[in-house]
């Protein structure tokens, strides 16, 4: 995966977190909680996006034995 796959995740999650956000206001939830909750949303996709398209390392090359 690359930084592109990153961007999508990204992406996603801010039409996520801009929906939740905004249906949140027209349920007259106070502004401090909307704040608190997108920042939270914020924290878990950039946590799920680095998760899903990080490079795994290549395990460590056994050394040969000697015979």
């Amino acid at each position: 995966m690359s930084l592109m796959s990153f961007g999508i995740y990204v992406g996603g999650y801010a039409i996520l977190i801009v929906g939740v956000a905004m249906g949140a206001h027209l349920l007259n939830v106070p502004a401090q909680w909307i704040v608190v909750g997108v920042l939270c949303m914020i924290g878990a996709a950039i946590v799920v996006g680095v998760k899903a398209t990080r490079h795994r390392d290549a395990p460590p090359a056994s050394p040969s034995s000697p015979k």
